[in-house]
């Protein structure tokens, strides 16, 4: 979704409620990642809930107030992906994943990587937002905590695993169709830009 005020064009604006959620969720990502490693488990799922409860939040309150920014459209998806690493990259770490886990999301982010770049040398500062991206993070954010959850032999650990898996690999489908999705876009962009020089 590109960022506009209400005169139509893109805003510059900072300091804005949204901004300020999706800076907290970035300043919880150590927290995050040293609660994971020290086996704080509790802190952890608090902490991923929080993150997804902002992510939810900045978005609807950005649309509602109209206080969509450039900024945020920048901020949200860094701290979307930083929490989706570090949560990979901890769990993983911890056996609670497998690597396998960590590859695929990771290859998807070095094929937006790719998109993203492209996009910048054409000027394109960012991509619409697509509605699969953001399923596909909300069920990346369920998944984690429930699997870090179901690390144990209790009762919760073996309700929480089954459940916690289904939303994985929805996300991890998701998380891919939302990059083809991008790519898709961006060649759209490409195409209409070239009829336009031509």
């Amino acid at each position: 979704m590109v960022a506009q005020d209400s005169s139509g064009a893109v805003s510059t604006r900072v300091l804005t409620l949204p901004n300020l959620l999706s800076a907290l969720r970035l300043v919880g990502v150590p927290v995050f990642l040293w609660a994971v490693l020290s086996g704080h488990d509790a802190l952890a799922i608090v902490l991923l809930a929080v993150s997804g409860a902002t992510d939810y939040l900045d978005g609807r309150i950005a649309r509602a107030w109209g206080q969509e920014s450039r900024l945020g459209q920048l901020l949200d998806p860094v701290a979307d992906r930083l929490y989706i690493a570090s949560t990979l990259f901890g769990l993983a770490v911890r056996d609670v994943i497998p690597w396998w886990v960590v590859g695929v999301l990771l290859a998807r982010e070095a094929f937006m990587g790719v998109v993203v770049l492209v996009a910048k040398r054409h000027g394109w500062l960012g991509l619409p937002v697509h509605l699969t991206g953001k399923a596909a993070t909300f069920n990346l954010l369920y998944a984690f905590p429930l699997l870090l959850l179901a690390d144990g032999d209790s009762p919760v650990a073996r309700v929480a695993e089954p459940i916690g898996w289904g939303f994985a690999w929805w996300g991890i489908v998701l998380y891919w169709l939302a990059g083809l999705l991008y790519a898709a876009q961006l060649r759209r962009l490409l195409a209409h830009e070239r009829t336009v020089l031509a």
